[in-house]
């Protein structure tokens, strides 16, 4: 069985990796905001179902990595917490 040290470094360790992957998401939400932007100015007044379409599909994407981002810091909120407890 692991001290409760090595659980904790464990732990450190896994939330490390965790952060980096939030540094990743939010980073690929910058990149979707500057794609709809570039797109914004690309196709101004169109109304083509597809440029309508592609821009709802950069929304929903969007919307999706902000609730990766909650739901990975809910996930460090929790793990920090028991944490505190060992």
């Amino acid at each position: 069985m692991a001290s409760v040290a090595e659980v904790k470094a464990a732990i450190d360790t896994a939330l490390e990796h965790v952060r980096e992957g939030q540094d990743v998401v939010t980073a690929a939400g910058e990149k979707l905001n500057e794609a709809q932007g570039a797109l914004s100015i690309a196709l101004d007044g169109s109304g083509h179902e597809a440029v309508l379409a592609c821009h709802a599909a950069l929304a929903q994407a969007s919307l999706e990595l902000e609730e990766c981002l909650a739901a990975t810091a809910a996930a460090v909120e929790q793990a920090e917490q028991y944490v505190a407890t060992l």
